[in-house]
């Protein structure tokens, strides 16, 4: 049985960071540190594995370098199955190209069809406690047959390229358990003035919401009494942002997966997306048990109750 199954698009991240300042047109500028990494759902996927999650990925690659890197990348994680990372020759292996300071980011991202989340599931569906995807485009068909079996079904959303916000996105909160999303993405679909005010919205379309507000934490309804929910984040010196709310997703579905409540499981979430953006790269940068237990301990202001939860399985 595994405890979470990741489905999305895989990318090889090139990542330029310590830039001063993002490029303009026609100009350069010069990065000082550079690494090639897993990507998008992989980081949540790492993620979670380095959390002691039982972890798998379901994802297209394509059997070019770029592709080869990331699959020895991925095959070193303890916990991360990769059964169903599928290799295609026929398409090239999605690439982004970041550029990140610690205030800012910018990406460019190549992506073929071909390599974008299975719609169709080859052989038997695992059985599955968690299993997270975004909700940009219709959900396929063996979603539903994995929550029918009791799976809990963790939603996300991207980047609007459009600038659209599609409504139509809202309306598949239906077919997820839990909707976790960023500020701007919550306002954006939510056709909100702030965070708190798309909080609300979205909380009468599905059973749980979480929206993560950067270096100010995150925002959640609490289930029980309805009443409004804003954890901190723990102040941290940033060398590159990417993958963060990644690691805040795979990191409240580890809480999630411990029964923990919702301040737990906000104050773990924002402890791993927290240690992710001190290190250079999307996967690489999801941290370990280790250091998240010795992060805990020199982080002022976590309830002793909280803590307490949060050490229990980082022992």
């Amino acid at each position: 049985m595994l405890d979470v199954l990741f489905a999305g698009e895989v990318f090889c991240d090139l990542v330029f960071a310590g830039i001063p300042h993002l490029p303009t047109t026609g100009g350069e500028v010069y990065a000082d540190r550079f690494a090639v990494v897993p990507g998008g759902t992989a980081t949540r996927g790492v993620a979670a594995a380095r959390l002691g999650l039982r972890t798998g990925l379901c994802a297209v690659l394509g059997t070019d370098f770029l592709g080869d890197h990331v699959v020895a990348e991925l095959a070193r994680e303890e916990n991360l199955d990769l059964t169903w990372l599928r290799r295609d020759p026929a398409v090239q292996t999605p690439v982004t190209v970041a550029a990140t300071n610690e205030h800012d980011r910018t990406f460019i991202t190549y992506e073929e069809a071909g390599a974008r989340r299975p719609d169709v599931w080859e052989g038997d569906l695992p059985d599955v406690r968690f299993a997270q995807l975004t909700l940009g485009k219709p959900l396929p068909g063996w979603v539903a047959r994995l929550r029918a079996a009791g799976t809990r079904v963790v939603g996300g959303v991207g980047w609007d390229p459009t600038g659209r916000w599609s409504p139509e996105v809202l309306d598949r909160l239906a077919e997820v358990d839990v909707f976790v999303c960023n500020a701007v993405e919550a306002t954006g679909y939510t056709r909100t003035g702030t965070v708190e005010e798309a909080v609300k919205v979205l909380d009468g379309l599905v059973a749980e919401v979480v929206v993560t507000d950067g270096p100010r934490g995150a925002v959640a309804v609490a289930g029980d009494t309805g009443e409004l929910v804003r954890v901190p984040a723990p102040r941290v010196t940033a060398v590159d942002p990417t993958g963060a709310g990644d690691v805040f997703t795979a990191a409240l579905v580890t809480g999630l997966g411990h029964g923990w409540p919702l301040s737990t499981r906000l104050r773990f979430a924002g402890l791993c997306a927290a240690l992710s953006v001190r290190t250079l790269g999307g996967a690489a940068g999801a941290p370990h048990r280790a250091a998240v237990a010795a992060f805990l301990a020199r982080t002022p202001g976590i309830p002793d109750d909280d803590a307490e939860r949060i050490r229990t399985i980082l022992r």
